[in-house]
């Protein structure tokens, strides 16, 4: 008769501590917390891709500019600032600008902002070379790095690509000369130019791709200036 108390002390004993484990919300937490993992967004990752990416962008615009700074035989290539559209007018002529697709006022803003980019680093720029496009040379005024160099290899060929190849060829080979001198050449040009140079790059407006030929005369990305 002694044994049944004794059994049913130990039962509801253990029964009190497994609920007291179940319901207890401190000790449900302290168990939850070691292994509970960030909040995930519909993309796996995205806020810490997001941050990753910001930080090496960062790194690397130092970096971009440190390079200029003491470096020999650099190039950027630089498209024009920020005008709004795809392409020309049908009525296009490359004399009347008005028949062009122009800067727009955030543009010009964004072309100014970048020469003086340059010079609050000290940028040394030899040269400043522009498509004749009327937001190309606006772009390359704009910056005020140099007296502008209209430069017809550096011209769009969105529309006829027939001239693409000896067009880019021209640019390299000017790459390729400038490898051993002193001074930075900045060239204003187009999205599709850019891109027959430097294949895997997209460049937004007023964005820039830095390019220097190698000791093998390859030309090779260094790195990219984001648009400012």
């Amino acid at each position: 008769m002694t044994r049944r108390p004794i059994i049913l002390g130990f039962s509801a004993v253990a029964l009190s501590l497994i609920f007291k484990r179940l319901y207890n919300p401190d000790e449900e937490k302290q168990a939850v917390e070691p292994v509970k993992q960030p909040k995930q967004s519909l993309s796996p990752n995205q806020e810490s891709s997001a941050s990753l990416s910001a930080t090496e962008i960062s790194t690397t615009k130092a970096a971009i500019w440190s390079i200029l700074q003491q470096g020999r035989g650099y190039v950027v290539l630089m498209r024009h600032a920020l005008a709004p559209g795809i392409g020309d007018p049908p009525d296009f002529r490359l004399s009347d600008c008005s028949t062009q697709r122009n800067l727009s006022d955030e543009g010009r803003k964004q072309a100014i902002r970048t020469g003086k980019a340059f010079k609050s680093r000290n940028i040394q720029v030899s040269r400043v070379l522009s498509s004749q496009w009327c937001r190309c040379l606006d772009t390359a005024k704009l910056i005020n790095l140099g007296a502008v160099e209209p430069f017809p290899p550096l011209n769009s060929f969105f529309l006829n690509h027939t001239t693409e190849f000896k067009q880019t060829a021209q640019v390299r080979q000017l790459i390729l000369n400038h490898r051993n001198t002193a001074g930075v050449i900045v060239m204003i040009t187009h999205e599709v130019n850019i891109r027959a140079i430097a294949s895997d790059i997209y460049p937004e407006s007023g964005e820039s791709v830095v390019l220097r030929a190698n000791k093998k005369n390859q030309i090779e990305v260094v790195g990219q200036i984001r648009a400012i």
